[in-house]
């Protein structure tokens, strides 16, 4: 279409226009939360150590001059030794509701990875599946948590239409802090409760902490879809940012029979304190934001990391061990007077997980997919039809 200019991000004016995109897209979207830009530059510069693993790069789209698009292309390193299967990603895609301009951005960010030798294109990831994953597709009346995305309703229409077809649904739950256990689960919790131990995180002992963490971790989800563990950087740099912002009672980590066996990660909601500020901290925004999460405490909070050792999946004394883990920290949660927890994001095929959620008065609100689309070469040069392997 006349006007529509695709360019790429190659210096900090582009960067900060790119990182503007959606107050545009989301202008008149009551539950659009807009995101703090300085920590949007930090997350997108190189100091953050996603980018020592992975190859990246991102345009914006204007026309006549004005923003009305944006996306990411990034080549993970970690991801193609893991799964040796030449897939590449996309992300941090907003755009205005046309579908030339979501054709040229796709078809800009296929063009990326297809000379660099990837044979698939999956996303949404911002930047991976440890960070924001994938397109709401239902859910847009509500904010989204932290570290959850948001979308309009357009978006995924418009992938579809460039071939696009779905690779995963991802679920986040909602239900009340103030829930009760079923008899089962406590009668459950009764019989292994003098083997389980629950201890908070101690952030006076960082390093040894996070390296439980990691072991847990990665046994735990070593066996989903799509997963990639942390490197150590990743770890501590995430370490460092929670310090600040996530309680000690809302880390915690499951014992059983003296062995770190199970890790649960709570964070309080940060959208909730910072909806209001236009992504700026400046004049006063700082200080509303220390007030919010120091002094009036956010009253919804997120499930973002939950696991099990593998060992004790499908077990009852693997249940056992996290519902009491999630007993603790739930007590915590009640005791900060939080009134909402997101359970975040669920695999949609993980019927045990759905089960245990739903059991204690969970719900789906929200649903975000992965999309996926075939990069083979055809013998005229141009890409396949995009249909699943």
């Amino acid at each position: 279409m006349d006007g529509l200019v695709i360019k790429p991000v190659e210096n900090k004016k582009m960067l900060k226009q790119f990182i503007r995109v959606p107050w545009s897209i989301y202008d008149n979207d009551p539950a659009w939360v807009p995101p703090l830009i300085i920590e949007r530059i930090q997350f997108l510069s190189p100091g953050n150590p996603y980018f020592a693993h992975a190859r990246f790069h991102s345009w914006v789209a204007c026309r006549d001059g004005r923003p009305v698009g944006r996306i990411s292309a990034q080549i993970d390193q970690l991801h193609l030794d893991r799964y040796e299967d030449n897939t590449g990603f996309f992300g941090m895609i907003e755009a205005e509701d046309n579908a030339d301009t979501f054709r040229q951005l796709m078809e800009t960010a296929e063009a990326w990875l297809r000379e660099r030798g990837m044979r698939r294109i999956r996303g949404p990831f911002n930047l991976s599946t440890n960070h924001e994953c994938g397109l709401l597709v239902e859910g847009f009346d509500t904010p989204p948590m932290f570290m959850m995305g948001h979308a309009r309703p357009y978006f995924g229409e418009n992938i579809e239409q460039q071939g696009y077809v779905k690779a995963k649904d991802l679920l986040a739950y909602i239900g009340p802090v103030d829930f009760n256990y079923p008899p089962a689960m406590d009668a459950v919790i009764q019989k292994y409760r003098n083997r389980i131990r629950v201890r908070f995180f101690d952030f006076s002992r960082l390093q040894d902490e996070l390296a439980i963490l990691k072991d847990v971790f990665e046994d735990a989800w070593s066996d989903n879809w799509g997963f990639l563990p942390f490197t150590e950087e990743e770890l501590n740099h995430m370490g460092r940012d929670f310090k600040q912002v996530v309680p000690g009672e809302f880390v915690a980590i499951a014992e059983l029979d003296g062995q770190p066996a199970a890790i649960i990660l709570v964070m309080p909601n940060i959208n909730e304190a910072i909806r209001d500020l236009n992504g700026r901290l400046l004049p006063l925004g700082w200080l509303k934001l220390i007030w919010r999460l120091k002094v009036a405490l956010p009253k919804t909070v997120r499930v973002a990391l939950m696991g099990v050792r593998k060992q004790l999946h499908k077990r009852r004394i693997g249940a056992a061990v996290a519902l009491t883990l999630i007993r603790r920290v739930h007590a915590e949660a009640l005791k900060r007077g939080c009134t909402q927890v997101e359970m975040s994001w669920i695999l949609e095929d993980n019927v045990g997980m759905r089960n245990m959620i739903e059991s204690i008065g969970g719900r789906v609100y929200k649903r975000y997919r992965i999309y996926e689309k075939n990069l083979k070469h055809s013998p005229s040069g141009h890409t396949d039809s995009g249909e699943k392997d």
